[in-house]
Parts: structure tokens; C-alpha cells; sequence
């Protein structure tokens, strides 16, 4: 069948647009026949995606970064004929800033490892999540994490991953902070918090693992919350939500780290909330979750 590639060409600061030619040639020199849909404004590639599905295109290839792949996700989704409908194939080209699902997935960064795995065709199924109407792959979160977001696409002057880093440092001087409750199959919490953060994989933001035991192969979300009351506080917080494994912040007094097959969220201000990278509301104050095990079939490198 024709593969669909839906290209993001802002990806990165506009790296993508000046990396297609290189990824264009790595598709055909690995023998994959394909169509090319440009998107041209903000959430396009959504469009994009649910056209090509209803069309029939096979596989369907996001080329972008976290929120292009996450776009193209919810486009295949507003296709189907219900939440229990399988999606895809879907495959990856790596052109984003952090490539956070590629690099949960362990799937390749390099162009032609990349075209080589959608040449292959070997799929594995992996979870889905749901945000009230919205689906995302990697991860979602809501209060300081998409303030920090929002801090960032207000940089300019910085390029690549030390931009979330700047931004992470300017959002934490701020200190924005709420008080929520959340309610969850297996219990509930009612309290002060930073932010309350749900993962299907564990990084985002290329350097942080804000749900370090999260995997999107459990057939469960896995969400975090924390809170510190002062900026210095939080800031000596910060480098152990760059720690993959022990010593990350969820082991601190303060914070708390689950699983769950539904997650209810509800925030006493509005606060700002997205997915994969993506800010959807700059205001809300009501979020619920829930995990779709398995839907996705992805394009994977073959396994052993």
C-alpha cells in the first residue's frame, strides 16, 4: 500500500522543513512508496491524518517532533468508528526538538535506521491515552509543567533542548501553584500541588522523566504529583526530575507516583494543560484520563 508521511515543516524551530529533503531520501532509498501531505497551520496535521486514514493510506508517517505525532494520533482517531477501534500502523520520522516518544520507544533518531524500520513493517502494539476528548502517546500534564511550556515558546533566543531548561528555571521563579483533588480506580488525594503529570512514557521535555516508571507497552497511565511552597525549594527539586531511575523527584516527601486505568482531576483555578508538548487550554480546571491498552500498532524495529 501508499504510505501517507504528514510533514509538521515548524518542527523544531523550522528544522524539519530543512531536514525533509534528507528524510524524503532515506523513505525512498529504503524503498517506501508514499505520498507527501504539508501542513500549512497550527493542528493541521490532525486534518491530514484523519483524511488519510479515511482514504485508506497504509502506513500512516508522522514527520515532526512530540506534538506532530501526537496531532497525527488524534486525526486517525477522529477516523475510527469508536475508542475500541485498532489504529494505524503508524510510523516516525524524527524531526522534533526532544523526539521524547521515539526515544521511550527506543525506536531510531538517525533518518535512513528510521525509514529503514517503516520499510519493515513490523508493528507492536502500544497503549493510548485520553484526555477528556483528546488522545496523546507520550505524555500530558497539567499546572507548572505546560506553564513551563508556555514560558518557552516565548524564547527565542535558544535553541534546542537548553530552552526548556531556561524556561523550566523562569516557570519555577514564578511559582504558580493549586490546590487539587484527584480521585483514581485505587484511591484519592485532595492537597497542594505543582503539578499533576500523566505519562505513557517516562521523558519529555528531552531531559526530564516527570513519570519515570511510566511504559507505554502496561495497558496503564501512570501519573505524578508534587509540591514545594517556595521557588528555592523547588528549584533543588528540579535536577532529580532528570533522574531516570532512583534518586527521581517521585521518591521525595511531598510527591507521589501511581498507576491507574482512569485518573479524575479537578484544579480550584484554572490552570494550563497539554499534550505531547502541546498546550490545548491555557485555562482549565477539570481533566479526565483514562488508558486505551494497546490500540496503536507502531512501526517497531523487529525484535529478537
Amino acid at each position: 500500500m501508499t504510505a501517507k508521511v504528514i510533514l509538521n515543516p515548524y518542527s523544531n524551530r523550522w528544522t524539519a522543513e530543512r531536514r525533509w529533503p534528507e528524510a524524503a531520501a532515506a523513505l525512498k532509498a529504503a524503498g517506501v512508496d508514499f505520498e507527501l501531505a504539508v501542513s500549512e497551520r497550527q493542528h493541521q496535521p490532525i486534518e491530514l491524518a484523519e483524511q488519510a486514514a479515511r482514504q485508506g493510506f497504509s502506513p500512516i508517517i508522522a514527520a515532526g517532533g512530540d506534538g506532530t505525532v501526537g496531532e497525527v494520533v488524534n486525526g486517525m482517531a477522529r477516523a475510527a468508528k469508536s475508542d475500541a477501534e485498532p489504529l494505524g500502523p503508524l510510523g516516525v520520522i524524527p524531526l522534533g526538538t526532544a523526539n521524547d516518544l521515539v526515544c521511550n520507544l527506543g525506536l531510531p533518531l538517525g533518518l535512513e535506521a528510521a525509514a529503514r524500520v517503516i520499510a519493515a513493517g513490523n508493528v507492536r502494539r502500544m497503549d493510548v491515552c485520553k484526555v477528556n476528548d483528546l488522545y496523546f502517546v507520550n505524555n500530558s500534564a497539567i499546572g507548572l509543567e505546560p506553564y513551563i511550556s508556555l514560558v518557552q515558546e516565548r524564547i527565542k533566543w535558544i535553541k534546542g533542548i537548553g530552552r526548556y531548561l531556561v524556561a523550566a528555571v523562569r516557570g519555577i521563579l514564578d511559582n504558580p501553584h493549586w490546590n487539587a483533588k484527584l480521585e483514581w480506580d485505587g484511591g484519592q488525594f485532595e492537597g497542594p500541588v505543582l503539578f499533576v503529570t500523566v505519562g505513557n512514557g517516562p521523558r519529555t521535555g528531552g531531559v526530564f522523566y516527570m513519570a519515570p516508571h511510566a511504559d507505554p507497552f502496561d495497558g496503564k497511565l501512570t501519573f505524578a504529583h508534587a509540591f514545594r511552597a517556595k521557588p528555592g525549594q523547588i528549584l533543588k527539586l528540579l535536577p532529580t526530575a532528570m533522574k531516570p531511575g532512583a534518586g527521581n523527584y517521585v521518591e521525595a516527601e511531598g510527591a507521589f507516583e501511581g498507576n491507574a486505568d482512569w485518573l479524575k482531576v479537578h484544579f480550584d483555578a484554572p490552570a494550563p494543560a497539554h499534550i505531547d508538548g502541546e498546550i490545548f487550554s491555557k485555562a482549565i480546571t477539570d481533566l479526565e484520563y483514562r488508558i486505551l491498552p494497546g490500540r496503536l500498532s507502531i512501526l517497531y524495529p523487529a525484535q529478537a
